[in-house]
């Protein structure tokens, strides 16, 4: 009844890279690049309402446009805590857990990972490198939330 949660591959040493971060990094960056083009294509049809519904308004709905820069953080918190998952993470097999339980993000985490987020393309990505010495992957925003991105086939439940 002791079973471990987390199953390691046989040819992987355990300690060093456990098999559901095994390979994670390349997906990862694929994940961004299609989440990229996802909140692209929504900021650009919000846009395109926007302007229609400012000639309506005779101007005054061109106030709305200030709700563009908050779309990514909105994306990522409502999908992130929602599902676990963005389309991009679904469509590369991740999916995001908090570190402690495997359990899905809560909304507060969310929020608070993807303001991280943000904060490391601020910082000229150098929180993005932490990802290449830590032995599950895990960016810095991932730490400061607790939370880690995982193989989604690779967890039993």
């Amino acid at each position: 009844m002791s079973q471990p949660i987390l199953q390691t591959d046989p040819q992987l040493n355990p300690q060093t890279e456990p098999y559901v971060s095994a390979g994670v990094l390349p997906r990862r960056f694929f994940a961004l690049v299609i989440d990229f083009f996802i909140i692209g294509f929504i900021g650009w049809v919000a846009a395109f309402f926007i302007i229609i519904f400012g000639f309506f308004t005779l101007g005054i709905g061109w106030l709305a446009f200030h709700i563009i820069p908050v779309l990514p953080f909105a994306y990522y918190t409502l999908l992130v805590g929602g599902s676990g998952a963005t389309p991009g993470q679904r469509a590369c097999g991740l999916v995001v857990r908090q570190d402690a339980a495997f359990a899905r993000p809560t909304l507060p985490q969310a929020f608070v990972w993807s303001i991280l987020l943000w904060l490391s393309f601020l910082f000229a990505c150098i929180p993005f490198l932490l990802m290449l010495l830590n032995p599950r992957r895990r960016a810095a925003h991932d730490i400061l939330s607790g939370l880690v991105i995982l193989r989604a086939g690779q967890i039993p439940y």
